[in-house]
């Protein structure tokens, strides 16, 4: 690799704390769903009508958080590969992706559905034999949240084979131009141009984000560019430090692209028209979004302590946790006789508060579980001091148009 190639040794704290805020967003955006206009798992009595504040508010976050995310799996993805063969790889990404997958969906995707469904069973027990029965949402059998999980393991079945290429002197070339375009004044759009193609010639084939794998090759196209940019980009220091140094252009043009986003497509006089803007403006949104993020974290948030270390091994169990927390209690709360204010602070502090701790005293200490949430083992009964688990690497909400 070049020597503008950030080391792998290298610990960027800065992602670590952008993947940690993002995270909080998921928790916080599911907390959300409970609330707005949108379909969910559990629905409040009294919600917010479409194109209130807080429509706007999730409508936005909707275009940037998931491809941000992506993105940071792909920089974490460059930065634990190493020296590893595409099977070592795979056989990490197997361990780390698809065993929290098969039991999370099996264990935390069910207590979700019976939920939603509880009208039509006795106890989750008397659901269970039933779960397989059909597919989510007319069936019984999903991976809700998990879809995430399922969608990066596919990622590194994909980029899997190009591993080679990725440590080679022309892929060091095409880097090397890349980051002179990069360095110019807002030159990272340069990577705006191939997610607005995929959208054009895919989403009319797969016109919603639906998750099932299936009929969702519009956004795992989308997803895999966004992974590879991040892949790219934040394992370059030229283009991380142009980022940095253009942060406020980045925050500028955001702004002004997510005010069209949420504006200008529902203007439009059809549907179809309306769609079509939103796809073209999506990409623009998402990575000016996400570049003005990287730019302000690498400037202020690149440093290290024990909260991060903590934060940083406790956020992938907290993924799959939080989701199934937040639907239960939520289902208890939203019929308590209160404002809808206070069922917010209610179900926000205590979901938050009991899946932290679902995570500290039943995950944590014990390397069975550690092991089928995707974390290191603990080894001489200690825990390791970093344990490096890379949310993204390893690693992850929902959309405005999915399930979750």
């Amino acid at each position: 690799m070049t020597t503008n190639t950030i080391q792998k040794s290298e610990r960027q704290y800065y992602i670590d704390w952008l993947r940690f805020l993002l995270i909080l967003s998921v928790f916080l955006f599911h907390i959300g769903m409970i609330f707005n206009s949108w379909d969910w798992h559990v629905k409040n009595d009294i919600t917010c009508p479409s194109k209130s504040v807080l429509w706007y508010i999730m409508a936005f976050l909707s275009t940037w958080r998931m491809p941000l995310l992506i993105l940071i799996s792909g920089a974490g993805t460059y930065f634990a590969l190493g020296t590893k063969t595409s099977g070592q790889y795979l056989d990490e990404r197997f361990k780390r992706l698809f065993i929290p997958l098969l039991v999370g969906v099996f264990t935390l995707v069910p207590v979700q559905v019976y939920i939603e469904k509880s009208a039509q069973y006795d106890s989750i027990f008397t659901f269970y034999p039933h779960m397989l029965e059909g597919i989510y949402p007319s069936g019984n059998f999903s991976w809700h949240h998990l879809w995430f999980i399922a969608y990066l393991f596919l990622i590194a079945l994909v980029i899997s084979p190009l591993i080679r290429f990725f440590r080679s002197g022309q892929f060091d070339l095409f880097i090397g131009k890349l980051a002179k375009i990069v360095s110019k004044l807002l030159g990272a759009n340069i990577f705006v141009i191939p997610l607005i193609l995929s959208q054009i010639f895919l989403r009319p084939y797969f016109p919603e984000n639906t998750h099932d794998l299936i009929h969702d090759w519009a956004a795992i196209v989308y997803y895999i560019i966004c992974f590879l940019t991040g892949f790219i980009v934040l394992s370059n220091k030229n283009m991380v430090e142009s980022i940095r140094k253009q942060r406020f252009l980045f925050l500028i043009e955001s702004v002004m692209m997510g005010t069209l986003i949420v504006t200008i497509p529902y203007m439009a006089n059809n549907g179809k028209t309306g769609h079509m803007i939103w796809d073209i403006l999506e990409p623009f949104v998402a990575l000016s979004c996400g570049f003005a993020a990287i730019g302000f974290a690498k400037q202020h948030l690149n440093f290290n302590n024990n909260f991060r270390r903590l934060a940083n091994e406790a956020i992938y169990p907290f993924y799959l946790l939080h989701q199934p927390v937040i639907v239960v209690v939520g289902y208890i709360m939203v019929q308590w006789d209160i404002d809808a204010i206070w069922k917010v602070i209610c179900i926000t502090t205590s979901s938050l508060a009991l899946t932290v701790a679902i995570y500290w005293f039943l995950v944590r200490p014990f390397n069975v579980l550690r092991f089928v949430f995707g974390m290191k083992m603990i080894r001489a009964n200690k825990l390791e001091k970093d344990p490096g688990l890379s949310l993204t690497p390893i690693t992850i909400s929902a959309d405005k148009k999915s399930f979750d």
